[in-house]
């Protein structure tokens, strides 16, 4: 593995640095760009901010931001905002989750530059395949949306600006290596050919060599992986105003986690083929490692064409289309999840600007998703074999179409209202209700005075489950899946809420600012995956009725007491409750009550040494009820373990804290960087349950609310060549 990702850095390396000529040198991280015959400009670009002129509470990770520690890949990115939490869906694969207003990431539509993106099979380890350093920007939008960009968004959208074709920067190069032999490299070449035709190509290669288990489990705490990720990007810009960008990318990730056996002196990994599910078959002697092995390849098209109607450009009609193709196979001890989906999506819309005051947007849009599944789950359950499913392929069609219409007015830079409605035809509802629903949506921003910002917006959003990718971690466990979990049924949720910022007269910048924001997410039918029936099972059912609801309160302060040094805090509280069967409404298990953070940067003159610290304080969650029964030893009985104390005393997690830091070095070109993560060393204990038996029904890796790994370092990189002016 390691001979590859090498080879694969120097070709790629060769490849862009052919293309890279007539070029000149200097640095990046932040807005910054110098030539050798006119005299240097140096600005800061702040890392993380609430932008002031979106009309939703929208906060930006801007390039800036994205460099404060190494930022390997998306899911990375959000460790210095409180707005979205990120954690493990389960010990075993790696599947990295987020939560945006305390609910699953599920139910944020992510967006890449306004496509809906990491849908379906996608989405397990979408966030795994977005390369922070491919990035510009994320635009982090709380509540619901725009009805434009489709109906799914729930709790918000989290935009995702690539590196553009028109950039003059022939060539970028980023490469960090961490302290547990993790490698990333990437790089980006903006090549112009002409004043009409640009394009973008993006490669990246990442990969682990050696594997580590810091809490001697017998598991690995990360899976061994290897990513291969190419992008190309282009855009024509005609002389009559017309916009065509179009681009193609393909992925493949492999990763194998689970148990490291010893034979013969020997490791041993888990193997599909060779595992021996029975634990009557298995010879005392034999090695016989519990896994999973997951192969992901993508491969996605898009083309957007935008057609002005006038000179102006005050009226257009515009085209998105957008193909993926996701395969996933995969296999867990002796379950296999061998699957496919082919996803289009098409937006058709005509925009017409009246005047300054006046504008309206109408069109039509649609997804189609057409999964082919073979799902069957072979396990030892309370002392018999346990077969679901089977070796031949279901294949499922979910497919929506709509109409919309949005209206926007503005009265000069007071007022703000925008107000739209969809109409949505869904194929696969099962409950025997229509299959048109209407979607509104309405957001107000108001401004009194110039340093106040008031929004308040509301809406309704629409999904269909796909209960076992949702929920990649269940297959981490050794129980006995029972219920709706092959089932597709249509999420339904209501999202209103509002924000207040105000903009302080202190500070060395304008951008002083204290906000506080309030949603509500109320579902009318939502997937329920229930571990609380039984230790042993995991139940799957549809809310039908019952209560489901969570209340966020967030509190942002932004300052800069002096120049070149920024501080950022923000708080979030949760209150998130579900009417579970037989227990009623109870608090939502694993989902963290609260979090905190703290996040300063400081730049020297003329920003050659920038210095980034950030801390956060995690809140507790509620654990599952058979989770009480865990002893600080590791083992699980109904009654306490005499001279050993219970986990989780009071049924909950502990509060704990993280610490990141990092410390830049900028030369003309250059950026060298040296930073470590989880400075507490604070790791879950235990948080693989039943370790030592993965073949009893109790197993269970998919109870994660902490960190996996210890204190983490990292160094790299970044080289940039700019076009000569």
């Amino acid at each position: 593995m390691k001979h590859t990702i090498i080879t694969t850095i120097i070709l790629c390396a060769a490849v862009f640095a052919a293309n890279a000529q007539d070029i000149d040198t200097t640095g990046i991280y932040g807005e910054r760009k110098d030539s050798l015959e006119a005299a240097v400009f140096v600005s800061r670009q702040q890392g993380n901010y609430l932008s002031k002129g979106k009309d939703l509470r929208t906060e930006v990770i801007s390039a800036a931001g994205l460099c404060k520690m190494a930022c390997c890949n998306l899911a990375e990115s959000f460790e210095n905002s409180a707005s979205v939490t990120v954690g493990y869906s389960d010990a075993v694969t790696g599947a990295r989750q987020i939560r945006l207003l305390g609910l699953s990431g599920v139910y944020t539509q992510m967006l890449d530059e306004t496509r809906p993106v990491m849908r379906g099979l996608a989405s397990p380890f979408g966030l795994s395949y977005v390369p922070g350093q491919w990035l510009e920007s994320i635009q982090i939008a709380k509540g619901s949306s725009s009805v434009i960009n489709g109906v799914e968004c729930m709790t918000g959208q989290i935009n995702m600006e690539h590196r553009k074709p028109t950039d003059e920067k022939p060539l970028f190069i980023n490469a960090a290596v961490m302290s547990d032999t993790k490698m990333d490299f990437n790089i980006a070449s903006s090549l112009q050919m002409g004043y009409k035709w640009s394009t973008v190509i993006l490669g990246h290669v990442s990969g682990n060599i050696v594997s580590h288990d810091m809490d001697k489990d017998g598991f690995m705490d990360e899976p061994r992986q290897l990513q291969f990720n190419l992008s190309n990007r282009w855009l024509y810009m005609a002389d009559n105003g017309v916009q065509v960008r179009f681009g193609v990318r393909a992925i493949q990730d492999s990763r194998l986690g689970g148990q490291v056996l010893e034979e013969n002196g020997k490791h041993v990994y888990y193997d599909y083929n060779d595992y021996i599910w029975n634990p009557l078959e298995k010879p005392a002697e034999l090695a016989n490692p519990w896994g999973s092995d997951i192969l992901n390849r993508s491969l996605n098209g898009y083309l957007k064409v935008g057609v002005p109607l006038n000179e102006d450009n005050s009226q257009n009609i515009a085209l998105i289309a957008d193909y993926n193709y996701q395969d996933m196979n995969s296999f867990f001890g002796k379950t296999k999840y061998v699957a496919g989906q082919h996803s289009a999506f098409a937006n058709l819309l005509y925009q017409n600007v009246i005047n300054d005051s006046h504008r309206f947007t109408v069109g039509l849009n649609g997804t189609f998703d057409r999964y082919n599944e073979v799902f069957n789950r072979i396990i030892w359950f309370e002392g018999i074999p346990d077969i679901s499913g089977s070796d031949q392929p279901v294949f499922t069609d979910l497919a929506n179409a709509g109409v919309f219409g949005e209206y926007t007015y503005h009265y000069g830079e007071t007022l703000s209202v925008i107000a739209g409605v969809r109409a949505d035809w869904f194929n696969h509802v099962s409950d025997g209700k229509s299959k048109f629903r209407v979607s509104p949506r309405l957001t107000v921003k108001y401004m009194p005075i110039e340093e106040i910002v008031i929004r308040a917006n509301g809406g309704r959003g629409l999904r269909y489950s796909t209960p076992l990718v949702d929920n990649i971690g269940v297959f981490s466990t050794g129980k006995h899946f029972v219920g709706a979990y092959r089932d597709h049924i249509l999420e339904d949720a209501w999202t209103f809420g509002g924000n207040l910022t105000y903009y302080l007269p202190f500070g060395a910048s304008s951008n002083t600012y204290l906000s506080v924001d309030y949603f509500r997410t109320q579902f009318a039918q939502q997937m329920v995956v229930d571990y609380e029936q039984s230790p042993t099972m995991i139940n799957f059912y549809a809310l039908n009725g019952n209560r489901s609801y969570t209340d966020n309160i967030q509190l942002d302060f932004s300052v800069d007491p002096v120049e070149r040094f920024n501080i950022t805090a923000t708080f979030r509280y949760t209150n998130a409750k579900i009417e579970l069967a037989g227990k009623g409404l109870v608090e939502k298990p694993m989902t963290s009550r609260f979090k905190g953070v703290l996040n300063l940067q400081y730049a020297t003159n003329l920003n050659k040494w920038i210095f980034d610290f950030t801390a956060s304080l995690n809140g507790s969650c509620r654990v599952y009820d058979f989770m009480k029964d865990i002893n600080e030893d590791g083992t699980m009985t109904s009654e306490p373990k005499e001279g050993v104390a219970r986990m989780y005393r009071n049924g909950r997690t502990p509060v704990y804290p993280m610490l990141y830091a990092q410390v830049t070095r900028r030369f003309k070109g250059w950026d060298v960087y040296i930073g470590a993560e989880n400075l507490t060393n604070f790791r879950q204990k235990n948080a693989i349950i039943n370790a030592a038996n993965p073949r009893a029904a109790t197993f269970d890796a998919s109870c994660i609310w902490g960190p996996l790994m210890g204190i983490k370092a990292h160094v790299g990189f970044r080289f940039t060549l700019w076009k000569k002016s």
